[in-house]
């Protein structure tokens, strides 16, 4: 038997949705469970897949699997394709495995031509029905072009405008249905002058290329930045759904809409949407029109109001998850078009999880495993300051379609919005509406603020998943997108004004308004208290400040994994004696400008021992290489020249010696130590002083300090430097009467380390993954100069992730995993952790999990992040 690519809904089930993606999987469930769904079939990713393979071509055997289950459709539906009696249409829309919103692609009302749109108001005498069937085809031409064939809608917007002008009125259900057909003809005169040839008129060729159209979009721009931030890889590909099309747009006894069971942006218990009479679905999307709530559906659609509240119930209760659905009413009938688990903010994801537990249908593990780890972070940024907010007046309102703060200066374009952030600038892009093609520039902005949609709006459902504040649906305001500018409450703003949008309100300001920290509720305490009690990780912090070390502390962290003491020397108080010392000609001359820095760096070290309150502290050695630290500034030079009584070109002579072709892989981390044992003489009297005079403060504490020694690759390196910290470390401690026990390792951060970790294992008694060198070492390219063409490697699927931001588990996890394993062959019980930017990141904690490590330490504020994803890690590998 020949592989299968098409599934009826009859034939899936939600437990497919690898095959036949999450759209498909689910429309088959809602067909098994009995719900009013349109009968059609899903091709699979696997397809999809074989399209790519076979050089974006669909196989003529997937075509003909195609086509006949075409004809079946039309044997359940009691229609043809393309028969002039009685025409099928079709919608042809995409679906992956993991949800998308608004990332790829759709095509409504295929099917249609001359022919068919002739004969199908030939047999029906409704007026009423003639301006239907052309408001379906100028809806098809312009999406089949836009969407298909790539032509700009914006050629067809300016013919609606145009259009509306001339009749002198506001929307387009305003329009007759003379002013459609005449829109119709112009849009297939606009499709030739595009193209140069004529619109396709078979409807077998308009399936044909609408359904290549959808996987190509799998590969669109927009598509590819959403899966890189949302870890959905590539090879999984996207389904496509052909379904019969159902009409919102029949008459004034039809609508669509879409609805959540519960509010998507707090979480409370309620049926939360939208719905539009006379509609199809992409108008509720696009914001064409401003929807009305759903709630005011029950009076216009009693029956199929009451049968979709059923259907939601039913739909909650089956899935045990909050639903996001699309649905139309045709002629009063209700039929269901998709549903899914719905995108949330991460108040309204703890709150939901939260209740689905009291209510019985999750367990807590279940209810960890629901939040998206990355999603925690919206709830621990700025809001804005009460005070502030109390004296500020706002300007005009909106919808609160994704909460949070946001102030900055306007900008009118996705591209402005990303040239502006790269400058440095804080931006709120503002739109008439927001469309696919902005996703980059709503990423780079700090809030969005659109004049049409509502809160099921492409700009609310983006802006919410991605934790961003947006606006939407403010109809005050007069917008001027071709100048740059736009009017709102008599005062007209210009492209870099300042503004802010409140989120959680819908409230515009004028200009900028203070923010504090936000404050996380009782469900955060609950979800984390059950990460606490499944997870075996334990969180740490990278810190270098008291005030860093206490903010990780409030949000979790366990111990500081990673201090690096030379951001301590970058203070204008210090920086001198830092300077006199790389300028000393002597031993003697170095250890007396040390000797004025050590006391501060004691005293940094006793305030970090006293905000972890006897938690495990570790502390990395000076690291970067001297060139650092010496000033580049004429005046600087002169200065330093004059204070170390040198001559400015003995000065500019040492700072030229420093320089090296490839300073991370030069002169630093314990090389400086080899060169410079007075360095790490300096560092631990001030580690060691340190810690003596907290623990005596504290009897009660364990004041256990950790001396990370960086870049080690050779194992007699890290012996010469551990035998001087030993050396003055136990001086130290004899001296002071204090029992104190310390800990010397190193960071495995060069791959020679990991892969001769059983050596270096027998001086270092612990080992933590610096995993931003290893990462570099291990595929030989800068992490500062390859974000230049690491965009080339994702455009050709060489890459699908920044490896610096997600561990690369194939080669450098490799090095990892042996690491830990040669190592603890040596020392048993060692601890071992990571402290690059990874320790962060969900997808690289859940292998450092898998590979046993102790301790995963990240920034403060991703603190949470680590705790909830080592926990989610421990339940999955328990299965």
């Amino acid at each position: 038997m020949s592989h299968k690519y098409v599934y009826t809904f009859k034939e899936g089930n939600a437990k497919m949705r690898e095959l036949l993606g999450g759209k498909g999987a689910n429309l088959a469930e809602m067909t098994n469970i009995g719900l009013p769904v349109p009968q059609g079939f899903t091709i699979t990713t696997e397809a999809c897949t074989r399209y790519y393979d076979d050089g974006r071509k669909i196989a003529d055997e997937i075509m003909d699997e195609i086509m006949k289950n075409v004809e079946l459709m039309e044997q359940i539906n009691g229609k043809k394709f393309g028969d002039l009696k009685n025409p099928l249409l079709v919608s042809v829309r995409s679906g992956a495995r993991a949800s998308m919103p608004g990332m790829m692609d759709t095509i409504l009302n295929l099917g249609l031509n001359d022919e068919v749109v002739a004969a199908m108001i030939a047999g029906n005498s409704d007026p009423k029905f003639e301006r239907f069937v052309y408001d379906s085809y100028r809806r098809f031409i312009q999406m089949f072009s836009d969407v298909v064939m790539e032509v700009g809608k914006k050629y067809f917007e300016a013919l609606i405008d145009k259009m509306k002008a001339e009749k002198g009125v506001q929307y387009d259900v305003d329009l007759t249905a003379a002013d459609l057909k005449t829109l119709a003809e112009q849009f297939k005169a606009e499709y030739k002058n595009q193209l140069g040839e004529d619109f396709p008129s078979d409807p077998k060729v308009q399936l044909y290329e609408a359904i290549r159209a959808v996987f190509r979009s799998w590969d669109n721009p927009r598509a590819n930045v959403y899966r890189r931030d949302n870890d959905i890889p590539y090879s999984w590909g996207t389904a496509v759904n052909v379904m019969p099309m159902v009409f919102g747009n029949l008459n004034n006894n039809s609508g669509t809409g879409v609805a959540f069971t519960r509010d998507p942006a707090t979480g409370e218990k309620k049926l939360m949407g939208e719905f539009l009479v006379n509609a199809q679905g992409e108008d509720v999307v696009a914001g064409v029109r401003t929807p009305m709530p759903i709630s005011q559906m029950a009076e216009q659609f009693p029956e199929a109001y009451k049968e979709f509240v059923a259907v939601c119930d039913r739909l909650e209760a089956h899935y045990r998850d909050m639903q996001d659905m699309e649905f139309t009413v045709e002629n009063g009938k209700l039929y269901m078009l998709q549903c899914r688990s719905g995108k949330r903010t991460a108040q309204a994801a703890l709150k939901i999880a939260c209740d689905l537990v009291d209510e019985g249908m999750r367990t807590p593990e279940e209810a960890v495993l629901m939040i998206e780890p990355r999603n925690l972070d919206t709830l621990l940024h700025p809001q804005f300051d009460a005070k502030a907010l109390k004296a500020a007046k706002p300007i005009g309102k909106g919808l609160p379609a994704s909460p949070g703060a946001a102030c900055g200066q306007i900008v009118f374009s996705a591209d402005d919005a990303e040239a502006w952030k790269k400058a440095g600038k804080k931006v709120v892009l503002v739109r008439l509406e927001t469309s696919h093609e902005d996703i980059t520039g709503m990423k780079a902005a700090q809030g969005i603020l659109t004049v049409r949609g509502g809160m099921t709006s492409h700009a609310a459902v983006v802006a919410r998943g991605m934790g961003t504040c947006c606006v939407s649906g403010c109809g005050e305001i007069v917008m001027d997108e071709a100048n740059k500018k736009f009017t709102l409450a008599g005062k007209t703003f210009r492209e870099g004004d300042v503004i802010s949008i409140d989120g959680s309100t819908g409230n515009i300001y004028d200009g900028a308004i203070a923010t504090v920290d936000a404050e996380i509720g009782g469900d955060f305490g609950r979800i984390m208290a059950w990460a606490d009690q499944f997870r075996r990780l334990q969180v740490r912090t990278n810190a270098d400040t008291p005030r860093d070390a206490k903010k990780a502390r409030e949000l979790g962290a366990e111990g500081i994994g990673l201090c690096r003491t030379e951001h301590m020397f970058f203070e204008p108080s210090r920086i001198a004696a830092f300077r006199e010392m790389i300028c000393a000609d002597t031993v003697e001359e170095r250890e007396a400008a040390l000797a004025k820095i050590q006391p501060m760096q004691q005293a940094d070290f006793e305030a970090l021992y006293e905000a972890l309150e006897g938690c495990p502290v570790t502390i990395r050695f000076l690291d970067p290489p001297l060139h650092e630290f010496v000033p580049t500034e004429e005046a600087e030079i002169e200065q330093l020249a004059k204070d170390q009584g040198k001559t400015v070109e003995q000065v500019k002579a040492i700072i030229q010696g420093l320089h090296e072709s490839n300073p991370m892989m030069g002169h630093r981390g314990c090389r400086l130590t080899v060169t410079y044992p007075e360095i790490a003489v300096m560092q631990t009297k001030a580690v060691i002083r340190a810690a003596i005079n907290v623990q005596k403060n504290h009897p009660d504490w364990n004041v256990l300090p950790e001396i990370m020694i960086p870049l080690v690759g050779e194992v007699k390196e890290l012996a010469f430097v551990k035998k001087i910290v030993v050396a003055t470390a136990d001086e130290e401690i004899k001296a002071s009467g204090v029992a104190l026990k310390y800990e010397v390792g190193t960071m495995i951060e060069i791959p020679r380390a990991a892969l001769t970790a059983d050596e270096i294992a027998k001086e270092a008694e612990f080992f933590c993954f610096g995993t931003n060198d290893l990462t570099q070492m291990t595929f030989g390219f800068s992490r500062d100069d390859a974000g230049k063409f690491l965009p080339a490697y994702y455009d050709q699927k060489i890459f699908e992730n920044d490896p610096f931001a997600r561990l690369d588990t194939v080669g450098v996890g490799k090095l990892m995993e042996m690491a830990v394993k040669l190592g603890k062959t040596v020392r048993p019980d060692m601890h071992v952790g990571i402290c690059g930017e990874h320790g962060g990141d969900p997808t690289s904690v859940e292998f450092c999990h898998k590979i046993g490590l102790t301790y995963v330490s990240c920034s403060p504020f991703r603190v949470p992040i680590a705790r909830l994803a080592a926990a989610q890690a421990a339940i999955k590998a328990q299965g």
